[in-house]
């Protein structure tokens, strides 16, 4: 394979900081840029749309490390070079396609090892990998080698042995066979959340975001040269989180904070990322999964809300008026199919996409806050995670360059496979 990435071109290549080529210090590959269920989306190719889906259709005829609409799960690695010269490689997140990450982009970018995990939640996108682990570990018979030290708050602690109660056992039990599996060291960061914590010798700043108003996950904040942010899954910025303090504003606000106070007991000075608190970011790197806001205004609701109550209400005086001249079974059979045609093309479709535009969960996720937040923080560049099969790589990233030049905020997509040279 070629010593240069396909994929890559100008707009996304540029280094952060001072950093040199990507072979001489530290760097971040993207192991993963795409939503949950990943890209290209399974029901866009075993029952196709007419017209079929573009991006979707591309994986059928583009090779995954030609097309950067291929996403796998969101995540991060650091190749950290520190001043002694020593190189550690630090993972955020190991999803559910993780070991095909390892096999495309661990290969290609000639990655030997990690030496720790950091997670930011415990959704399956973010940990169902961690059972792979064991592929990029030493083999031994006795399961007797270092374990990989991996990061993450208790919340996700206790879900991980949950699911994974192998992998957290330390003791084999009586009688119990010894088998081949990933070896893990948990180091549990919640209790002190307002703390930094250092992997690998990287310090790394937790970054508490809402990912849905019902829950926290974390971002991380790290770097000293050239500060990083990294927010793969985020609704809304609690204010601490954004500025360095706490501006109560809304009923959902103080949700936010006793949640916080609840499961993380700190609601004080956390480390904050917008240019008008601790300075301004060398990189962002942040979720937009969706193109378009699905969370329709209040006001819009009621209005659509009394339209459609208006046509249910014509659509129910014309069945009664019809209704009287309806004299057999037949003739009320009749009417009844075809009325029910026609509520398929008018009343009931319109009700349907009102009630999902307009409540759907699918705002849990944002685009155009990403970009208004992009402009709030207002780092020097912002590289974007995380998208569905409704964004096209080439297309959207021209509107994000016309975007950037008219805001003065370079923000592109990344692409899976991108390796960024940064100081750090």
């Amino acid at each position: 394979m070629e010593n240069q990435n396909p994929l890559q071109n100008g707009a996304l290549e540029g280094a952060v900081g001072n950093s040199g080529r990507s072979g001489d210090g530290s760097s971040l590959i993207f192991l993963g840029t795409g939503c949950s269920s990943a890209v290209p989306n399974a029901m866009c190719l075993i029952q196709p749309s007419d017209p079929p889906c573009q991006v979707c259709s591309q994986s059928l005829s583009i090779p995954p490390d030609r097309n950067p609409n291929y996403r796998c799960n969101t995540s991060l690695l650091i190749d950290y070079c520190s001043s002694d010269g020593i190189r550690n490689y630090i993972i955020i997140d190991v999803g559910k396609t993780f070991r095909e990450q390892v096999l495309r982009w661990f290969t290609f970018h000639k990655i030997p090892r990690v030496d720790s995990i950091v997670l930011t939640h415990e959704h399956a996108d973010a940990i169902l990998g961690l059972d792979d682990i064991r592929v990029i570990q030493p083999h031994s018979p006795t399961n007797d080698i270092d374990p990989t030290a991996i990061y993450l708050t208790r919340h996700s602690m206790d879900s991980i042995a949950t699911k994974f109660p192998y992998l957290v056992q330390k003791k084999l039990r009586e009688g119990q066979e010894v088998r081949r599996v990933a070896q893990l060291d948990w180091k549990i960061i919640e209790e002190h959340y307002d703390k930094p914590f250092v992997a690998s010798g990287l310090k790394f700043f937790p970054l508490p975001v809402m990912h849905g108003e019902d829950y926290l996950c974390l971002g991380y904040l790290f770097g000293e040269k050239c500060k990083v942010a990294y927010i793969s899954d985020v609704s809304r910025f609690p204010s601490n989180t954004e500025y360095g303090r706490c501006c109560i504003f809304s009923f959902s606000c103080v949700l936010t904070y006793i949640y916080i106070f609840k499961h993380f007991h700190f609601i004080g000075d956390v480390k904050f990322i917008s240019k008008n608190g601790a300075g301004q970011l060398d990189l962002l790197i942040l979720d937009c999964l969706y193109k378009v806001c699905f969370s329709l205004d209040s006001f819009l609701f009621i209005m659509l809300t009394a339209c459609i109550l208006l046509c249910i209400l014509r659509s129910y005086t014309l069945v009664c008026n019809v209704f009287c001249f309806l004299h057999t079974r037949k003739d009320l059979l009749m009417f009844t199919y075809a009325y029910l045609r026609f509520l398929r093309h008018f009343p009931i479709i319109f009700l349907h996409f009102s009630f999902q535009w307009s409540l759907s969960p699918i705002s849990i996720h944002l685009f155009l806050q990403t970009l208004e937040a992009i402009k709030r923080i207002c780092p020097k560049r912002a590289l974007l995670i995380g998208m569905t099969h409704e964004f096209d790589h080439h297309k959207d990233n021209e509107f994000l360059m016309e975007w950037s030049e008219r805001e003065g905020i370079h923000v592109q997509l990344a692409h899976d496979g991108l390796r960024v040279p940064i100081d750090l």
